[in-house]
């Protein structure tokens, strides 16, 4: 890293300092030795323009697979919202009950503590929308009498277990008004455990392209310091310690992690830029229910600081297994 001589002389021993004087001397040229590395690890990196580059799209890569991922696990969520997992719960009544008897029945229902709140839908209302429907306008239309009974939709509460709604879909079957009762909690139990799973695909693969960047980074700077341990050795042999001579290597993994973390960032936006207009268009087919979000804020401003934390940790081990080699 071409120490300077004046750094080197004034940092090699780590002697106690005799007084405040040579303590405040020793810590400006600590700092001034943080400095210099943080700048020449820097130089070093633009000197090879190619090869850093390179560990740069690597590490990037490695770190925005998870990034598309979690979106991706985030979104099916958001349209398995879309798609009815609300969690509501159909019963249709007998044919021949009049609204009286609807109202009494949601009343019933709606005092269980397991309903949030129930909805009443007319025989017309369901007409109405059936008549929306494509193809069935003019069925509906050659229709003397409307066939259809009163619907009420149930919407149980977020705190509710899935035992709890199981039971309370078997108690309003048994009900004399009631004719059938629809639940998608048997759909909804299963999208909620391949989302469960892909949580824990999700923080498995981050873990591994973790290390396999944490292997990127010590493998870069074990050839650089493989390369440069004449140099490195002169300095052992003339009293600089461990930890003076790894500074600069270990600020090169600070780089190499905080520049593959901001790529990766910007390669999650890229993706999330991409899937724009096919998302909009998915809205648009669902009557704007669907709302797809990205990654929040929060998270792509965490993982460069998290890849530089990474970098610093992989140049650390490395360059402190070289050293004892050298020494």
């Amino acid at each position: 890293m071409n120490t300077p001589p004046e750094i080197l002389h004034t940092t090699t021993p780590d002697a106690p300092p005799r007084n405040e004087h040579t303590r405040g001397r020793r810590l400006g040229n600590w700092r001034e030795h943080h400095g210099w590395s943080a700048a020449a690890s820097l130089r070093r990196l633009a000197s090879r323009p190619l090869g850093s580059l390179l560990t740069i799209a690597v590490m990037g890569l490695a770190l925005a697979l998870p990034l598309a991922f979690y979106l991706l696990l985030g979104n099916v969520q958001k349209l398995g919202d879309a798609l009815g997992q609300s969690q509501a719960i159909s019963v249709f009544m007998q044919p021949g009950q009049n609204e009286q008897q609807a109202q009494l029945l949601a009343k019933q229902l709606g005092d269980r503590p397991e309903v949030a709140a129930v909805v009443v839908k007319t025989p017309q209302q369901g007409m109405d929308e059936l008549a929306k429907m494509q193809g069935f306008s003019g069925a509906v239309q050659t229709l003397d009498d409307n066939p259809l009974p009163y619907v009420l939709q149930l919407q149980p509460r977020a705190e509710v277990t899935a035992s709890a709604l199981e039971q309370l879909v078997a108690d309003v079957r048994t009900m004399r008004s009631v004719e059938l009762v629809q639940d998608s909690g048997s759909w909804r139990q299963r999208l909620d455990a391949l989302l469960g799973v892909g949580n824990r695909v999700v923080l498995v693969l981050a873990s591994l392209l973790a290390l396999a960047a944490l292997l990127v980074v010590g493998n870069t700077v074990r050839v650089d310091i493989a390369s440069r341990s004449e140099e490195i050795g002169v300095l052992l042999l003339v009293g600089a310690s461990n930890a003076f001579v790894r500074r600069p290597y270990l600020y090169a993994g600070i780089w190499y992690g905080l520049f593959s973390g901001i790529l990766a960032a910007l390669l999650a936006v890229l993706i999330e830029f991409a899937l724009a207009g096919p998302v909009a268009q998915l809205s648009q087919a669902y009557d704007g229910k669907l709302h797809v979000g990205g990654l929040p804020l929060w998270l792509l401003l965490a993982v460069p600081l998290a890849a530089a934390v990474l970098g610093w940790l992989g140049a650390r081990l490395v360059s402190a297994w070289q050293l004892r080699k050298l020494g």
